[in-house]
């Protein structure tokens, strides 16, 4: 039997009860609710919120696009290289949606030295059956590990290693270019009195090929870098420490002094490792490329980063911690794969198009995650309809 009760005695008896449904309870007469005026007004203002749409907002200041710079010759051009490679043209940062990307945001080219060098053991087991010749070391990473680009390091030349000759190393060059047909960084040995001519005699040698000459700094003799670039029809990588006026001032010498035509320029801001300072370089990279945007014409030009430069960092390839009472590192094989990737990614959320990387895995992965995220190849797509109780990995 079932018993009657007014809605008082009802609000009484569920006040101090939590209670989400009332079932088999019928409310039989007229109830008046008063109800504030507030709760109206935010009805009307949620009623707005639904009817709201997402919107892709636009970046007025960004009114400068970055110069296209094209790397390599190819036959119809006067050269020999099998594909050339251009970067930059972009409108915006890195992976806008809505923002068109003329170019691939990820040209990946693997290091190639001129002699043995000391590497850490996952990257030398790559390429420990040819380290002794730079051009099967080329054609290793063109067939195998399907680089973009070389990138031929005339470390040689160091008065400290072999002292090797500027006319050796234009050997060394020539034999690289006749081995692979991918465009080609040429760079010397860091050395500030040598590396000019050395570079100055790879530039002859290769002249017609597009190359990139590695590179203009403040330090060395850039004028004669910059006069053998032109005169032999290369690129020309204009390199920095870490500091955006430095960089400003060296383009702006390199344009108004040396005559560098601005679609021959790319530039190279330094790379710091993850854990070494790489929040420094991105910040310093994302700066640049901000100005570019923003109509600073010495500055808008593609970025290069020698990603390699990761693998000096320890953690990428000591077994463990020397310090005892550290955590495991984990499997180095893998973390120095893995500090590679993190460090050329986040510099291409900064705005870096072309990366010099060492491990083939490294450079691999890194264009994959980049040209899933500019489109250029798909991913697996993620059911999210029960994303609340799904766990994604």
């Amino acid at each position: 039997m079932s018993k009657k009760l007014t809605l008082a005695e009802v609000v009484e008896l569920l006040n101090n009860v939590e209670v989400e449904a009332l079932e088999g309870v019928t409310f039989e007469g007229d109830i008046e609710i008063e109800i504030d005026e507030s709760v109206t007004a935010f009805r009307e203002e949620a009623n707005k919120l639904i009817e709201s749409r997402f919107t892709v907002g636009t970046v007025d200041e960004w009114t400068t696009a970055i110069e296209e710079v094209t790397i390599g010759a190819t036959p119809a051009n006067g050269g020999s290289r099998g594909h050339a490679v251009t970067i930059g043209g972009e409108k915006a940062l890195p992976y806008y949606f809505d923002a068109e990307m003329k170019h691939p945001t990820c040209v990946v080219a693997i290091d190639v030295f001129d002699m043995p060098i000391q590497l850490a053991k996952s990257v030398r087991t790559s390429y420990e059956d040819v380290m002794e010749s730079p051009s099967d070391w080329a054609k290793k990473v063109v067939s195998e590990y399907h680089a973009d680009m070389i990138a031929l390091h005339l470390i040689s030349t160091d008065p400290k290693r072999k002292d090797a000759s500027a006319r050796d190393a234009s050997k060394t060059v020539e034999d690289v270019l006749q081995a692979v047909d991918v465009p080609i960084v040429i760079s010397g040995s860091g050395t500030h009195e040598k590396d000019p001519e050395v570079l100055e005699m790879a530039a002859e040698v290769s002249e017609g090929e597009g190359c990139l000459i590695a590179s203009a700094n403040p330090d060395n003799d850039y004028e004669r870098i910059a006069a053998a670039a032109n005169k032999y029809g290369h690129v020309l990588l204009s390199w920095t420490q870490l500091e955006i006026n430095a960089q400003k001032e060296l383009n702006r010498k390199l344009i108004k002094h040396c005559g560098v035509s601005r679609d021959r320029i790319v530039m190279d801001p330094t790379t710091a490792a993850l854990g070494y300072g790489l929040d420094y370089a991105y910040s310093n990279m994302e700066r640049i490329r901000l100005s570019g945007l923003t109509g600073d014409k010495e500055l808008n030009f593609p970025i290069l980063s020698a990603t390699t430069n990761a693998w000096a960092a320890r953690e990428a390839w000591m077994v463990s911690s020397p310090l005892k009472e550290d955590s495991n590192w984990g499997d180095r094989e893998r973390r120095g794969l893995i500090w590679e990737v993190s460090t050329g990614f986040a510099l291409a959320l900064a705005g870096c198009e072309l990366f010099m990387m060492m491990h083939p895995g490294s450079a691999q992965l890194l264009k994959k995650i980049t040209r899933m995220l500019d489109g250029s190849i798909k991913g697996e797509k993620t059911d999210l309809s029960n994303w609340i109780t799904s766990l994604i990995i």
